[in-house]
């Protein structure tokens, strides 16, 4: 009896040992003994602290570097605005040689010749290293801009013309004394002025007439032929009635002439062929004289 109690105690102290050892694990790692479970090696903890990335800081050269990059910037858009404004600026400056167009091409004389050596003689008085400069340029510019207006001025289309020469009576167009009229790139022919080149002309003339009768009427008129219209066609016209009363001076009557005057001006857009002439009622009562009647006209502007 005593040995079978020995081999049942053996027995009863190896069960825990043998089912600690013999736990077996089951789907999903959880032990189907539920006994002496232990932790996975894989199981992740979503709690676990974890240290953050150190962010870099930029350096001092990098924030120097970035200011230093916009004030380039600031200046080279500063620099187109002001480049902008000194081409703008040429370009007024340079118009004036555009103004003569083709008659610019067309001047020749010594008068010219002159003038393009004194403009040369100026640049090229120069050193030869020299480099010519902003003030240099603008000098040069008002040079050939004076030079070209007065060359324009010296062929610019204009005429001046006195009289009457006769008292023809030729549709009352008003004869004119030509060997004492000043013309230049115009034309004269029977009274009429033809114009030669396009553009806009200052038009004027004065006549003084006698007021021979009681009462009359007296017109002065300024007119146009044009190829365009087959009519004359009236710029500028005066009308006046004058009426000649004799005065007495005790028991005689003293006549005296009754001199009426009119002038007349005006700028008008004139093209190439048309004609400007002077008619007057009645030539024959015009008071003679250069300075008492004359007619004029000249460029403006093309």
């Amino acid at each position: 009896m005593q040995i079978k109690e020995e081999k049942r105690l053996s027995i009863y102290t190896l069960e825990p040992l043998i089912c600690a050892t013999s736990t077996r694990m089951g789907p999903g790692g959880i032990s189907e003994t539920g006994v002496g479970a232990q932790p996975q090696v894989f199981v992740i903890d979503s709690q676990a602290s974890y240290l953050p990335v150190p962010v870099q800081r930029k350096t001092k050269w990098a924030r120097n570097g970035q200011k230093f990059l916009l004030v380039l910037v600031g200046l080279t858009v500063i620099g187109l605005f002001v480049e902008g404004f000194l081409i703008n600026n040429l370009y007024q400056r340079t118009q004036g040689f555009s103004s003569c167009n083709h008659r610019c091409n067309n001047m020749s004389g010594p008068s010219l010749s002159s003038q393009q050596g004194t403009l040369l003689s100026r640049i090229g008085s120069k050193d030869p290293g020299h480099v010519l400069g902003e003030n240099d340029i603008t000098q040069w510019i008002k040079d050939a801009e004076a030079s070209i207006q007065h060359m324009w001025f010296q062929k610019r289309p204009f005429a001046h013309l006195l009289g009457p020469s006769d008292v023809s009576r030729e549709n009352d167009v008003v004869q004119w004394v030509i060997d004492e009229a000043s013309i230049n790139n115009m034309q004269y022919k029977k009274g009429r002025l033809k114009i030669q080149e396009v553009g806009h002309y200052y038009l004027y003339s004065k006549v003084q007439l006698i007021a021979v009768e009681e009462c009359k009427l007296i017109q002065h008129k300024m007119m146009k032929n044009t190829s365009a219209y087959g009519k004359s066609i009236d710029l500028m016209q005066s009308k006046s009635n004058r009426c000649w009363i004799p005065k007495q001076t005790s028991a005689k009557t003293i006549q005296k002439e009754e001199l009426w005057s009119s002038f007349l001006a005006g700028i008008f857009h004139l093209h190439v062929g048309d004609e400007i002439f002077v008619t007057v009622e009645k030539t024959e009562n015009m008071r003679p004289g250069p300075t008492e009647n004359f007619m004029g006209a000249f460029m403006v502007s093309p």
